[in-house]
């Protein structure tokens, strides 16, 4: 357990003057209980953020998280750090505008800098076919309240003049969709800030801590099988990030995900350069570009293609999306790459997360997220807290159900089928 000291600028003046011993831990490392009333397996974004809502805003005391390894070390921390609402879809709208109003918030609530920056989100438009497709998405956003704005080659000038829009390139911008709301968190301090905030609420955080079965008994779940021993719980909750199909094959369910790697790399770094998060469709694959606070061009784009949980990134991918990131910023190409790494996407089957039970009516699933889930956790740990809590699913995830691929009551956002890996 944490001992919730706040953090403030008085507190930051005495740990100068008394030195680092009078930091605390963040959280304490904690035994592992017989029982619970619930255990949520996976210490990423998710499984933190809905352990916080349950213990804040439902009043639940015997609270777990258990992972195979530890903080933070999944998706959480393999991402591009990017958040933003521009969705097309309804459901998905009101979920991710959801989220985005909570990342603006966010740091005062937990009391811990997550170093979200409202730098606005640029897709970038290479034909005027792209500009009708951002103006369709942008008039959706504005009928539901979200801001969003089309630029034209000038606007586009005027508000990201580093990317020199007029310079000649093998694909010219000609506009824009804009969110000037969205922008970039820092994605450890995401994972701290929950896990500081949960266990300071008497959350147990379980490190290194492999589930490696479900009992049940009477058509219930009735406790887990780890690494540590057995645990007893009222109700499961699985945030497993790109290990959902696994969780399927332990409870054994078939469900409607494949597993993709989807990898960035970030460059050395350099002075403030682009001030705004950048994405830029091609012929050949997208890329996407923000500076880090340490200076640094983190990018990333497409899967690389082919089902995997190694982590290892394909370089045919790195060299298509260091190409993109050349083409739109070419004063760059003389940068050198300073690292790279993949994380373990789960690709639903229209693109969009699962948040239901799960063969049990106290096993919870929240996976699925495909390239949504970073920006997805606060919305998502405060509604799936409720589910869990009242098992009642609110309005703003029903749409997230496993039923849909039976009823055909699909969120195909990205309306390309069903085909998790095509553009």
């Amino acid at each position: 357990m944490s001992n919730g000291t706040r953090y403030s600028a008085w507190s930051l003046l005495r740990a100068q003057l008394g030195g680092a011993r009078t930091w605390p831990r963040m959280w304490s490392k904690a035994s592992l209980r017989e029982a619970y009333d619930v255990v949520i397996v996976g210490a990423g974004g998710h499984g933190l953020a809905t352990a916080y809502h349950l213990a804040r805003d439902h009043g639940l005391k015997r609270i777990a998280i258990l992972d195979r390894s530890i903080v933070g070390y999944g998706n959480v921390g393999r991402n591009t750090t990017i958040v933003r609402s521009n969705y097309l879809l309804p459901a998905n709208q009101h979920f991710y505008e959801d989220s985005l109003r909570r990342w603006h918030g966010l740091s005062r609530e937990l009391n811990y800098n997550v170093m979200f920056s409202a730098r606005g989100v640029l897709d970038l438009a290479t034909s005027d076919d792209e500009m009708t497709q951002y103006a369709r998405r942008g008039n959706a956003m504005r009928l539901l309240g979200i801001d969003a704005e089309i630029l034209d080659e000038h606007g586009v000038a005027t508000f990201a003049p580093e990317l020199n829009v007029s310079a000649p390139r093998r694909f010219p911008i000609v506009g824009a969709l804009l969110q000037r709301r969205g922008g970039s968190v820092r994605h450890d301090a995401v994972a701290w800030g929950y896990a500081r905030a949960a266990a300071a609420l008497g959350v147990d955080i379980i490190e290194n801590c492999a589930v490696l079965g479900v009992h049940s008994a009477n058509g219930v779940a009735t406790s887990l099988e780890t690494s540590r021993g057995t645990v007893r719980a009222e109700r499961i909750v699985f945030a497993v990030a790109g290990h959902t199909g696994a969780i399927g094959t332990m409870l054994g369910v078939d469900l409607p995900i494949e597993t993709h790697l989807l990898q960035a790399m970030v460059t050395e770094p350099i002075k403030p350069l682009l001030h705004t998060v950048v994405v830029s469709f091609t012929p050949h694959g997208e890329t996407y570009l923000v500076q880090s606070d340490r200076g640094g061009l983190v990018m990333g784009g497409l899967l690389d293609g082919n089902p995997s949980y190694t982590r290892e990134g394909q370089w045919h991918r790195l060299e298509d999306v260091v190409e993109g990131a050349v083409d739109v910023l070419p004063r760059i190409k003389e940068l050198r790459i300073l690292r790279q790494w993949a994380g373990t996407n789960d690709m639903t089957l229209d693109g969009s997360p699962l948040m239901d039970r799960v063969k049990y009516p106290n096993v919870y699933l929240n996976g699925g997220w495909c390239y949504g889930g970073f920006k997805a956790i606060p919305a998502s740990g405060a509604a799936f807290a409720r589910f869990v809590a009242t098992d009642t699913a609110p309005e703003l995830i029903r749409p997230f159900n496993l039923s849909r691929f039976a009823t055909g009551h699909l969120l195909d956002e990205r309306g390309v089928g069903p085909y998790p890996v095509r553009q």
